[in-house]
């Protein structure tokens, strides 16, 4: 079964930086991965997103300038290296297949557990 796993979450101080993983059991060559996280109390929502050939990026508004995607089809792994952590930025990370545009993304792969980020003093 085609999984996907995020790894590399914790607690880290406001300004702090954490990377991400998202690690597939399959292939990534042909596929656009996104990230998505979900505060307490809150709907989900995209943060980022990266096409199958890592051409294309999408970021989030609130995460611009500060968090990078990037992928290694290689080691069927996407990353999420975040810098200037917020308290805000507190969330359940997760990964999932998605088609990345320009100017936007749609998730059509399921959710698996992702992974805790609180960011805290």
């Amino acid at each position: 079964q085609a999984q996907l796993a995020e790894s590399g979450g914790g607690l880290v101080q406001p300004g702090g930086s954490l990377r991400l993983s998202c690690s597939a059991s399959f292939t990534l060559n042909y596929a656009g991965i996104g990230w998505f996280r979900q505060a307490p109390g809150k709907e989900r929502e995209g943060v980022s997103c990266i096409s199958s050939g890592g051409g294309i990026t999408y970021y989030a508004d609130s995460v611009k300038g500060r968090f990078t995607i990037s992928r290694d089809n290689a080691k069927r792994t996407v990353y999420l290296q975040m810098n200037s952590l917020k308290p805000e930025d507190t969330a359940v990370y997760y990964c999932t297949l998605t088609t990345c545009t320009r100017t936007g993304y749609i998730p059509y792969g399921s959710w698996g557990q992702g992974t805790q980020v609180t960011v805290s003093s």
